[in-house]
């Protein structure tokens, strides 16, 4: 009953804040739609460039304070023609800052070699941000963390005499200033910092050194002070950071990374510092064998509300857009695909309503954006669950208010300023004028939508060839070392295999004699995976975990009498990018035993082994279009033995949308089109769903020709590529999920010269949608009003209660057009039927489809 009188309430607040506002915008002459003019010009109103400073309040840029919605979009994991879409997309999504990392080891592959071409090209990626008109942050680590390969460290690196890093060490300080001063410079040459004209205002060293700096004791004080020293001194101009450093030394700022840093963040070191939040986590990396993972966007709305309550000024999505991990350059375990979860996909489109549900938040802040920077804070507990955080400037009118229910099940009603208030579970509402909700957190009035791949028309008529990787023995790899050698000292990351080979010769006497007993070879590894071979036929497969790196792998084996050749071929699956003495991470196999011989255990660790890096087809690069021209490619048929190159030829998919490739009936290894890899695949590690963790890959338009796109597959595993699919992908199912509880949308209202006020003459509740790209609506799939149905965009059920017309009404506003809006009325909904559930208040769901 409690539910129920205080939905009722908030239904009668809603009409007061409506009535109310209608008669404020009808006595100051505001008719029709003229406040989208208003809404117009409010949206670029910063300028870029000019000095940056900062105090308790905010960073100070160009001598204003400034509330800064950020994200984070990697250069590296998306490419040159992707990035001035995406950076777009994140302004229009009410962001006014774009975050990303340096990458030193993509920059510096080879000591004093240097990369900065195509989706490495820094500057260019800044450049478009300037052109947006956005800001920037760049964070040079030069550890960076980022699930990315080796932490962002080049390998050589790891080869240095005497180098321990991130800690108090003459070689690791000598390699990593340099590296330093090379990106500032390359920078300022571009006049990218903003007292040269530039985007960026904020620059980071280090990267959350805390979690490890007790392990390296008086070495990691020592190199923090240093870090931050040795950072100042690059006389940028602008303020930098360290997150998640708590003792950050002046005049560095200490921030923070984290879910809810609106409650767990302890606040800067220093009162004159601003309260500011690098990696706000828009859902959770995932390795492959993880079940898929999720944030709701109502969690990330009520964290960012909260720590902007709390006097924050900046908060940054990490990530924004994740994107691809292209090639080798994930950490260890970590899929192909990144932060698929963002507002903006692996495939740069909009994911709602975490986009819009966002940006609407970002509207909400920004009409509250004087008072929270010029106002007095103050803070009023009203229960033991619910408070207020209000700013206001003395004798005046501007004043902004969170209305905060921090109960995770129970809502809320909560009486402040003389008027009454209902609160969702676990919500923020924020009311710009301190007076009127213009947003709740928990509650969704944005679209919703749902991805879809579909099979192309025209790139599937995939035919086959193969071309089987030779099984290396002694013969080919001759023993050059008593025992296995480490396997990443082996590598030295140029490639995540290498071939072990040894012989193990055996008498007729040393064999099991019963057909019953077979002798079983077992190998201890550190990691990361591993295939066996015995006189070059396929034994087995075994891998360790992003977790459990190291694991035994136990196979039975026919030997013969005479010569035995055992292969072994070892992996890695990235390296480490995390952790205290990464330098002294280690992988490989490190003990074989055979058990079940006549003559008993026999340990052949030290039997004498050869060592060979990369695959045979890597080095004659048969991915490639001459590359493999150097080999005999045969036709399939069925299913082939592990370790087989596969390539085939497709014609480009069929209109503009982004491009997958979906890697049925395969198990592990590498893709590759037109010469350029678009990451590891691994099908058969199943998360405990029983699926595999990723399916999809994508292929970034740019890579693919109109005709003739040489895709190759590495398959290390038996597989049958018949299954593979290419795929186009889109956002094009859109829907809308809202009750008459809903308050109107944040649209409604904008601010000019200081005063808020309504932006139509009147305000209701309705459902907004807008197909992406100009297309339009061409059918309504599903329409319901009456009680909630089951399911989500995509897949809602019908309940039990429904206005048998729904279809009809949301038809008539909606189909043929790029945009609609459905009202909730239920005159509308029941003007010539009887309303079947009058008691219960509505919802309107419905799911249309956009297409061209």
């Amino acid at each position: 009953m409690a539910v129920f009188v205080s939905r009722v309430l908030l239904i009668s607040l809603i009409s007061m804040v409506i009535s109310a506002t209608i008669v404020h915008a009808k006595g100051r002459g505001h008719h029709g739609h003229r406040g989208k003019h208003l809404h117009h010009q409010n949206r670029n109103q910063s300028v870029l460039g000019g000095p940056v400073t900062y105090d308790g309040r905010s960073l100070i840029i160009n001598g204003k304070r400034e509330l800064l919605f950020s994200g984070a979009i990697h250069y590296t994991r998306s490419t040159p023609e992707m990035w001035p879409d995406l950076i777009k997309k994140a302004k229009h999504g009410g962001l006014n800052m774009i975050e990303t990392y340096v990458f030193w080891n993509i920059h510096e592959p080879v000591q004093g070699q240097y990369n900065f071409e195509g989706n490495y090209d820094l500057v260019r990626f800044i450049k478009l941000v300037q052109e947006h008109g956005m800001y920037a942050t760049i964070r040079l680590g030069p550890f960076i963390q980022a699930e990315w390969n080796h932490g962002g460290l080049p390998y050589w690196l790891r080869e240095v005499p005497g180098v321990i890093f991130r800690s108090d060490s003459i070689a690791f300080k000598y390699h990593m200033e340099k590296y330093v001063q090379l990106i500032v410079n390359k920078l300022k040459e571009a006049k990218l910092f903003s007292p040269q004209g530039g985007p960026i205002v904020l620059a980071q060293i280090e990267n959350e050194y805390n979690m490890v700096q007790l392990a390296y004791r008086e070495l990691g004080n020592n190199y923090v002070r240093w870090a931050a020293a040795m950072a100042v001194q690059q006389n940028i101009g602008v303020p930098w950071i360290m997150c998640k450093q708590k003792d950050a030394p002046d005049p560095v700022i200490n921030t923070c990374n984290g879910r809810q840093c609106g409650d767990t963040f302890m606040g800067p070191n220093k009162p004159y510092k601003p309260t500011l939040w690098t990696e706000n986590w828009t859902a959770q990396y995932r390795v492959f064998g993880d079940p898929p993972s999720q944030r709701p966007v109502e969690d990330i709305a009520f964290a960012v509300a909260r720590f902007f309550s709390k006097k924050g000024s900046l908060t940054n999505y990490y990530m924004y857009h994740g994107g691809t991990n292209f090639g080798r350059t994930s950490a260890i375990f970590t899929t192909t695909r990144y932060y698929d979860e963002a507002p903006l996909d692996e495939y740069g489109l909009p994911r709602d309503p975490k986009w819009s549900h966002l940006k609407d938040l970002h509207k909400a802040l920004r009409l509250s954006r004087k008072a929270m920077l010029w106002g007095v804070p103050g803070v009023q507990k009203m229960s033991a669950d619910t408070e207020v955080y209000f700013y206001e400037m003395p004798a005046t009118d501007i004043c902004a208010a969170f209305l905060t229910n921090n109960n995770l099940t129970t809502e809320a009603t909560v009486s402040w300023r003389g008027q009454d208030y209902y609160l969702p579970p676990h919500s923020v509402s924020i009311l710009p004028d301190c007076k009127t909700i213009v947003f709740n957190t928990q509650t969704i009035v944005a679209q919703h939508n749902s991805r879809n791949f579909v099979r192309s028309t025209v790139a599937n008529n995939l035919k086959w060839m193969k071309y089987a990787e030779p099984i290396p023995s002694t013969l080919q790899v001759p023993v050059n070392n008593p025992t296995p050698l480490e396997l990443y000292t082996l590598l030295k990351d140029s490639s995540d295999y290498a071939w072990y080979t040894t012989n193990l010769a055996l008498n007729p006497q040393d064999l099991p004699r019963k057909a019953s007993i077979q002798p079983v070879l077992r190998i201890a590894s550190l990691g990361h995976a591993l295939h066996l071979f015995v006189n070059g036929e396929y034994i087995g497969f075994g891998h360790g975990s992003h977790d459990e790196k190291s694991f035994v792998l136990e196979k039975p084996v026919h030997f013969k009498a005479g010569v035995n050749q055992i292969t072994l071929l070892a992996m890695t699956l990235g390296l480490p990018d995390g952790g205290a003495y990464m330098e002294h991470r280690y992988a490989g196999p490190n003990l074989i035993i055979v058990l079940g011989l006549n003559t008993g255990t026999l340990d052949i660790t030290k039997n004498g082994w050869g060592h060979q890096v990369g695959l045979n087809g890597e080095k004659l690069q048969v991915f490639t279009e001459e590359g493999s021209k150097q080999v005999q490619w045969d036709k399939t048929k069925g299913s082939a033995q592990g370790l087989t190159w596969y390539k085939t030829y497709f014609d480009a998919p069929e209109g503009n949308n982004p491009v997958a490739i979906r890697m049925t009936g395969m198990g592990k290894g590498m893709i590759w089109v037109n010469g350029k890899s678009i990451g590891r695949h691994w099908m058969s590690f199943l998360s405990p769903l029983g699926e595999p963790t990723q399916s999809e890959y994508h292929i970034p338009r740019s890579f693919i020709k109109p005709t003739q796109n040489l895709l190759v597959v590495l398959e290390e595993q038996p597989g049958k590529p018949k299954h593979i699919e290419i795929l186009t992908v889109n956002r094009d199912t859109i829907c809308s999920f809202i009750t008459e509880y809903h308050p109107p949308n944040v649209k409604s209202w904008a601010r000019q010269d200081s005063v808020f006020r309504p932006v139509l003459d009147v305000i209701r509740s309705s459902t907004d949608i807008k197909c992406p790209d100009n297309k339009k609506v061409v059918a309504v799939e599903f329409a319901s009003f009456g009680d909630p149905p089951a399911g989500l965009c995509g897949s809602y059920v019908l309940g039990k209660c429904n206005s048998p017309v729904s279809k009809e009404v949301v038809e008539q506003h909606c189909l043929g057009k790029s945009s609609c809006s459905v009202p909730i009325d239920r005159n509308l909904f029941f003007k010539n039927t009887t309303d079947g559930c009058p008691g219960i208040k509505k919802t309107l769901a419905f799911q249309v489809k956009c297409a061209i």
